[in-house]
């Protein structure tokens, strides 16, 4: 057994509790030991309570001056409006609970008196603490899109499903705390809590899942409203958000809606984060084309690339053998993102090509089978030249004979 003495010191330093049971014994200890208290030793009683309303008139006033200086006019989007909004969240009877707590920790007050303030004291910062959270994450979801933002309506939309899950939570959360510090067993509590949960989890499997997405939208935004995007084959401008589905415009005129997981599910190609477009094309000259032509074709055709507006040649070269032509591929960059100027570049291109070479004398490939007669010595015989020496009899045969 631990001596007296022994006993007396850990009954000194075990912090100051208000047990939920017992509740009139505690009330008239706490009556009796605080009017001996006052009455037996009025001047540290009243040297208490001069510092707890010091220490409250401190804390007021800085809150008051953070207020002040702070401002009410800031958005939510600037610290300036962040930490403003935190700030007058912060309640009277906090303060003054913290107060009274503070003061009751420096001086000799008596231990029902110490346990009823720290009882309360840590009721007023669960309250107050769950009041912070509560704001901290509403203000960086509206930070994340704020009233500038394109997407403000649509969070503004779901911006009421947030706030309730985030009461349900921060105030779930305050609510077991304070239980706990009444001296109620909070774990079969948070069991149920717990499966309960999972239960509404699994019966709103499909319409949480589309909640989520949309708010992965919102938040990391893939891409927004009014951006032009491509998935699955499809490809339009979206024109709104929702908490489950996302509507967009398709380019031959109908509104296409789509489950907003179905959409994240799959590759979507966003237009609008278009830097510059990268532009391939392939051309086909005949294989009559002599080699010193087909050696400067490459380099007229970085000419006309560099003569169109807003372009940049990067390469062109005679790659292929194909069945009826010599391919040739360039590739250049068209340094705006809209399409309706790069389908301008490609055209003033290919104009340009067509033009030089019909000055040069190269003629542009197609689909076409040529067949070779074989003189009796094995020798191939070019049907262009039979047609030639053919065409030459027949207008001899045309033309009367000279007397």
């Amino acid at each position: 057994m631990a001596p007296p003495a022994q006993s007396a010191a850990q009954a000194a330093t075990k912090p100051a509790t208000l047990p939920a049971k017992d509740i009139g014994h505690q009330v008239e200890a706490l009556t009796v030991d605080t009017y001996k208290w006052i009455t037996e030793d009025s001047g540290t009683a009243l040297m208490a309570v001069a510092v707890a309303v010091a220490i409250w008139a401190i804390l007021t006033g800085l809150r008051w001056g953070a207020g002040r200086v702070l401002g009410a006019h800031h958005a939510v989007t600037n610290w300036q409006g962040f930490v403003g909004r935190i700030v007058r969240r912060t309640k009277g009877p906090f303060i003054a609970v913290s107060a009274a707590y503070i003061a009751a920790q420096l001086f000799d007050t008596p231990r029902p008196l110490q346990a009823f303030v720290t009882f309360f004291f840590t009721i007023a910062c669960a309250i107050q603490g769950a009041l912070w959270l509560r704001e901290i994450i509403l203000a960086l979801v509206e930070r994340r899109a704020g009233p500038g933002s394109e997407d403000h309506s649509a969070l503004a939309s779901a911006m009421g499903v947030i706030t309730v899950l985030v009461n349900v939570v921060v105030w779930a959360l305050a609510i077991i705390l304070v239980l706990d510090n009444l001296g109620v067993n909070v774990t079969a509590l948070v069991a149920g809590l717990g499966v309960g949960g999972i239960a509404i989890g699994l019966a709103a499997q499909g319409i949480f899942s589309d909640l989520f997405a949309a708010l992965s939208i919102l938040f990391d935004r893939p891409f927004r409203v009014g951006d032009t995007i491509s998935y699955g084959g499809n490809t339009g401008t979206v024109e709104a958000i929702g908490l489950k589905t996302t509507r967009i415009r398709a380019l031959s005129g109908e509104q296409l809606v789509m489950g907003n997981t179905k959409l994240l599910e799959q590759q979507v190609s966003n237009m609008r984060r278009i830097v510059e477009r990268r532009v391939v094309m392939q051309i086909g000259v005949i294989y009559q084309t002599p080699p010193d032509v087909l050696e400067a074709i490459p380099g007229v055709i970085g000419e006309i690339v560099r003569a169109a507006p807003h372009c940049r040649f990067d390469r062109a070269h005679v790659f292929n053998f194909a069945a009826s032509s010599i391919d040739i591929e360039f590739v250049f960059h068209v340094e705006e993102p809209d399409f309706a100027l790069m389908m301008d570049a490609r055209q003033a291109i290919c104009l340009g090509l067509v033009r030089r070479f019909a000055e040069m004398g190269v003629d542009f490939a197609y689909p076409t089978q040529t067949s070779f007669t074989a003189a009796p010595d094995g020798r191939m015989i070019d049907p262009r030249e039979r047609q030639s020496l053919a065409a030459q009899e027949d207008e001899e045969k045309a033309s009367p004979p000279a007397r």
